[in-house]
């Protein structure tokens, strides 16, 4: 189970309400941390010993830690939750951060809570699979063992949404991945489109230069120089227009951050590889070309326009 509250520390200040930060509550066992794989960072994780006539145990995350004890060792400190604000509970360990609400979301301040000494909060049943049963038909098969199992012991309790994590962490990935998916379209879409326009941009600049490459020619160049002119000063152009284009996809970046977990929005193989792309674009848009109008007769180029 989880809930919201705001918790009261020994020796510390009187609550303000409405300025004091919002924890998460969770009512767990003492197997919880291990099945999930979460790390006891300090102190000690729940045990058996943490029964209801023993003095009253809690767990809180290193965001928590942090935040309530900079400076300080948080194990063996004292807090009061609402209601029970007579009943101070003692950490007794600190674990490592997990992202409840989505990879996506910020940390929050959790504490957890042995559900021995609060009964009747636990509604969610964890359970870890042996790695010889991690596929779909050993998964399904534990699913039906759950779910037999929580009715033999109480056939009133209703069981409900039966997944595994991979399927959670899919489910949370959703939109995100939807997201990604359609601005990755979308960067494609504009990629060809760039393409295609500078192709036809640069060779139709090209190609008007048919006049002055013949006048070139006839006055004693070689197809060559003719040639590494025209090639030359496309990709001149090409050049500055891919070096503002660059500079301007890592200003926007920026924007990209809030749609990212643990991965940089800038990408150096991303960006060479359109630079590259767009660069040979332009190399091509301009050599065939220009190629072209150097193997026409340079009487008949001058007579063109």
């Amino acid at each position: 189970m989880r809930r919201e509250a705001f918790l009261h520390l020994e020796g510390h200040p009187p609550i303000v309400l409405g300025k004091e930060p919002i924890v998460f509550i969770n009512h767990v066992s003492r197997d919880y941390f291990r099945t999930m794989g979460m790390q006891v960072r300090a102190g000690r994780p729940f045990s058996v010993g943490d029964g209801p006539k023993a003095q009253l145990a809690a767990i809180i995350n290193e965001t928590a830690a942090r935040r309530y004890f900079s400076n300080e060792n948080p194990i063996g400190r004292r807090f009061s939750l609402p209601p029970d604000w007579k009943d101070p509970k003692t950490i007794v360990g600190v674990v490592g951060d997990t992202r409840q609400f989505g990879l996506d979301r910020e940390v929050n301040l959790e504490i957890f809570l042995p559900d021995a000494q609060n009964p009747g909060n636990s509604n969610m049943l964890v359970s870890r699979v042996a790695p010889g049963q991690n596929n779909q038909a050993g998964l399904s098969g534990l699913s039906a063992a759950i779910r037999d199992q929580a009715l033999a012991l109480d056939p009133a309790e209703p069981v409900y949404q039966v997944v595994t994590m991979n399927e959670r962490l899919s489910d949370s990935f959703a939109p995100r991945r939807f997201q990604m998916l359609l601005f990755g379209a979308f960067a494609a879409l504009a990629l060809a489109i760039a393409a295609v326009g500078m192709y036809g941009v640069v060779s139709y600049a090209v190609s008007r230069r048919t006049h002055e490459i013949g006048i070139r020619m006839a006055l004693g160049a070689t197809p060559r120089d003719a040639l590494k002119m025209v090639v030359r000063q496309g990709m001149l152009l090409a050049l500055i227009g891919v070096g503002l284009g660059v500079a301007g996809a890592l200003a926007l970046t920026r924007v990209m951050k809030s749609l990212l977990f643990n991965v940089s929005a800038n990408d150096p193989a991303t960006f060479v590889g359109v630079a590259l792309l767009l660069v040979a674009v332009a190399l091509i848009a301009s050599y065939i070309p220009a190629r072209r109008a150097t193997k026409v007769d340079p009487l008949q180029a001058l007579r063109q326009e």
